[in-house]
């Protein structure tokens, strides 16, 4: 592990990637979220699967959105008090007493584990929730304290690719615990991945605190539209916020539909599945390390309209690749999926559709970070957070209402239809979003 110094701003884009994931000053910061996203998505699918296991297929539906919604309900009310935190205390201190506490809540996780409990699970991912919520702003509001400004960008997309191969990796361990694994080898897993992050986090350097005088407002209410009217006052801040949480709910509904379209158009088994969800959480990857690539030390958002026209052609494409295709009747598997046309071009759109994904969101986002004011940083990424929660549950829950009986929108039109809206969001950041940066 190399020491704290600042990687030179004309060293090679690979070079200050690498550099960065060798520095101490970053790499507990980035192995603590990456447990962390590990975990939280390691329980919740470990719950969803324990739900589909008890109560079959017909029955597992309304109990597994409760689970979803149980888990980001935290982040609509609690971002706001965690901006508030994270800017009133040092950050690292803050992480650390996080992280110890999700320790506790993991104990009540492998305790529902052991006994099959719904409602132990259920608390223990409303427990994870209100953690997440609380963090979010600690390790984004830190990342500009230990990162020098033309680090930032390569920061932000070390953190983004490692979400998303944290959130596969989470989904494909907790289906396996769940499914196959005697409950003391996940229990061990369980407290093995929290000691992992809680570790992780005493090593995430002190850093002064931002606003000292700060005192959190206990209303969570009050702070949450306190800190969303905020955000709305500037206008800059607006355009790239409501860009970043679009985002977001483009990623679930698209995420929350393309394992349907896969089950019923190609009749894609679970190594089908898995496979899609590797392909976008590589895409994501690809894109968020190509934005630092692009950027070469700058907060360059120049790529970002582009991406957006990326992200709404793929989408379009996949809905047009599957509207035709007959119902699958028979299951397929992975090597099969993958010898036909239509398996090929859905693994393209899929893949190309996150990398897109990642070019477009990372330089939004670090260009909010290094906009803030450093005493209100931590609050602007809550009110940031706030926002994304918001579309996430908006955008679900409209494309559930859609996918009805009473409405009966077609999963392939849903998706080519979510595409034509992103082209609006592509001319929407044109101007706006990009204003004020190289």
């Amino acid at each position: 592990m190399s020491e704290n110094f600042d990687i030179p701003a004309s060293a090679p884009p690979f070079a200050m990637l690498a550099g960065l994931l060798r520095a101490r000053r970053f790499a507990g910061l980035f192995w603590c979220q990456f447990f962390s996203v590990f975990n939280d998505n390691f329980v919740r699918n470990m719950l969803a699967m324990l739900i589909l296991f008890r109560l079959g297929e017909s029955g597992a539906g309304p109990l597994i959105t409760l689970a979803v919604g149980i888990f980001m309900a935290p982040s609509l009310l609690l971002s706001g008090l965690g901006g508030e935190m994270a800017d009133a205390h040092d950050k690292a201190w803050l992480a650390r007493r996080l992280k110890f506490a999700e320790i506790l809540v993991q104990m009540i996780a492998a305790e529902g584990l052991f006994l099959s409990s719904l409602p132990l699970l259920y608390t223990a991912l409303f427990g994870l929730g209100v953690i997440s919520a609380l963090f979010g702003p600690v390790k984004y509001g830190i990342l500009p304290d230990l990162l020098a400004k033309h680090e930032l960008m390569a920061g932000n997309a070390l953190v983004e690719a490692a979400t998303f191969v944290a959130i596969f990796l989470g989904l494909i361990a907790g289906g396996l615990s769940a499914k196959g694994r005697a409950p003391e080898g996940t229990v061990l897993q369980l407290m093995a991945i929290a000691a992992a992050c809680f570790a992780a986090s005493l090593f995430i350097p002190s850093v002064e605190r931002a606003a000292p005088g700060l005192r959190a407002n206990p209303n969570v209410l009050a702070s949450t539209f306190a800190l969303v009217r905020e955000v709305a006052e500037d206008a800059t801040l607006w355009a790239r916020t409501l860009a970043v949480s679009w985002f977001w709910m483009s990623g679930a509904v698209a995420l929350s539909l393309v394992p349907v379209v896969v089950r019923n158009k190609t009749g894609g088994g679970i190594e089908v599945e898995t496979a899609v969800s590797a392909l976008f959480a590589l895409g994501i990857g690809i894109g968020s390390i190509a934005a630092a690539v692009i950027a070469h030390g700058r907060i360059y958002l120049k790529p970002v309209p582009f991406a957006a026209l990326g992200m709404a052609a793929l989408l379009i494409d996949l809905g047009a690749a599957t509207f035709f295709l007959p119902v699958a009747t028979v299951e397929v598997g992975l090597a099969e999926f993958f010898r036909s046309a239509a398996g090929i071009r859905i693994g393209f759109d899929v893949a190309g559709l996150a990398c897109a994904g990642g070019l477009f969101v990372v330089p939004l986002f670090t260009a909010i970070q290094a906009d803030a004011a450093t005493d209100r940083r931590a609050r602007i990424v809550g009110g940031v957070n706030i926002l994304n929660a918001a579309f996430i549950v908006l955008g679900v829950l409209a494309t559930a209402m859609l996918q009805s009986r009473i409405a009966g929108v077609t999963e392939p039109v849903l998706l080519a239809a979510l595409g034509v809206v992103n082209l609006g969001a592509a001319f929407y950041v044109r101007k706006p979003v990009v204003r004020g940066a190289t």
